[in-house]
């Protein structure tokens, strides 16, 4: 008897014990009002599409982005939503179309023939940008890990850019293009789980303008950019 009501005791005590902890456990608070705010960094493969004749890509054309998106949500589950964002882009082209410029300052673009020896020859990039998305996803107030389909625009300014043609005894450096068009309008789209995605962005207009010209033939030249993008909260 005496052993029974040592147990019985302890047991209340612990039980007891265990109640007052629950009372004075903070909350668990549940933000039925969440964002995906969130800082994006994208690694590019970077196309070309709609170019001169003999045109080709050579050695690895890639880009890099990063910003932050601000998430607007539009519904009351708030799986749908509008972002909008800012952030910084540089690219890089190589290829056999050079670019230089002729005694009275004006643009020179070629085509460099397969017998021409250089090391290099590439167009560098850099932009600031602005995503607009429509964004769509499984996530909740608790679920960090979901499913997620972005699709949108994405406005961009080159505001610094660099031709460099590259052999053993010459070097060509071209910084001031006027037939850049550094104005850029994209379409975008992201698919993924989670931090990774794979994303694709298609230029809707060319790098250069009509007046960009080889043998009557305009450059044009439309980029599209296939990666992986990693989504940070």
């Amino acid at each position: 008897m005496i052993l029974l009501g040592l147990l019985m005791t302890f047991s209340g005590n612990a039980q007891s014990s265990e109640d007052d902890r629950k009372e004075n456990a903070i909350p668990t608070v549940v933000d039925s009002l969440y964002r995906e705010d969130q800082f994006y960094i994208g690694l590019s493969f970077n196309l070309i599409n709609n170019e001169p004749a003999d045109f080709t890509q050579n050695g690895f054309s890639g880009g890099l982005h990063l910003g932050f998106i601000r998430d607007m949500p539009l519904n009351k589950r708030r799986n749908k939503a509008i972002g909008v964002g800012l952030g910084f882009s540089t690219n890089t082209y190589n290829s056999n179309l050079f670019i230089g410029e002729d005694e009275d300052g004006n643009s020179i673009y070629s085509i460099l023939d397969s017998d021409v020896d250089y090391k290099s020859n590439r167009l560098n990039t850099n932009l600031i940008e602005m995503p607009i998305q429509y964004r769509w996803r499984t996530s909740t107030a608790t679920k960090y890990n979901f499913w997620r389909i972005y699709t949108g625009i994405k406005l961009g300014y080159i505001y610094y850019y660099k031709a460099r043609f590259e052999q053993a005894n010459n070097t060509v450096v071209q910084t001031s293009i006027p037939e850049l068009n550094k104005f850029r309008y994209s379409a975008t789209l992201t698919l993924g789980n989670g931090s990774f995605n794979a994303f694709v962005q298609y230029n809707l207009n060319t790098l250069f303008d009509k007046s960009a010209q080889i043998n009557g033939e305009s450059v044009n030249l439309q980029p599209i950019k296939f990666g992986i993008e990693f989504y940070l909260l």
